[in-house]
């Protein structure tokens, strides 16, 4: 009994660490790429959350914004904030993002609970930076953003082509409804 013992907490925590690792991963979907020559300061200010999977962390929300200010120390804090149509109540939640490399490249690493940090890269914008499609570091996780809360069909169409060829489902896609 003992030597199952001693053997078992290594193997928990060999899955601990397995696990943590996982959701620390600050990669970019095989086959994507950043935006370069990224302007952070035209990025800053609030998002709309046009489209996104159904993540356990925005289930049920609608009237999702996400908001970009510079922090003091040069980090980006990052408030989003939604509606939960079922609870009938608001939700926020303040993170803070980093860049993975140069400020240059939209790859960054967001976290709302530190030391874990998740993949945050801008895989395309238009030139006005008016329209984003965001994804994270698997097929899990996508987000189409806005300025206003409508997307042009030409700009949903660009962004459902570029997220098929990386490998998404786009029709697992939650359209969120703005009111």
């Amino acid at each position: 009994m003992k030597t199952f013992q001693k053997i078992a907490i290594p193997v928990s925590l060999g899955v601990l660490g397995l696990l943590i690792l996982n959701s620390c991963s600050v990669g970019i979907p095989k086959g994507a790429t950043a935006v370069q020559n990224f302007n952070t300061d035209r990025y800053l200010g609030t998002w709309y959350e046009i489209a996104r999977f159904d993540y356990k962390f925005e289930k049920n929300m609608d009237n999702v914004t996400a908001t970009y200010s510079k922090n003091p120390d040069g980090t980006i804090k990052v408030d989003n904030k939604g509606y939960n149509y079922v609870k009938k109540e608001w939700k926020q939640s303040v993170g803070e993002a980093r860049f993975v490399n140069k400020e240059t490249e939209a790859r960054l690493k967001v976290s709302f609970f530190k030391p874990i940090w998740s993949g945050y890269n801008v895989v395309d914008i238009d030139d006005d930076y008016q329209y984003a499609l965001v994804m994270g570091n698997s097929l899990k996780y996508i987000w189409i953003l806005s300025r206003t809360k409508e997307l042009p069909e030409s700009i949903r169409q660009r962004f459902l082509e570029k997220a098929k060829k990386v490998g998404y489902n786009t029709d697992e896609l939650i359209w969120v409804k703005h009111n």
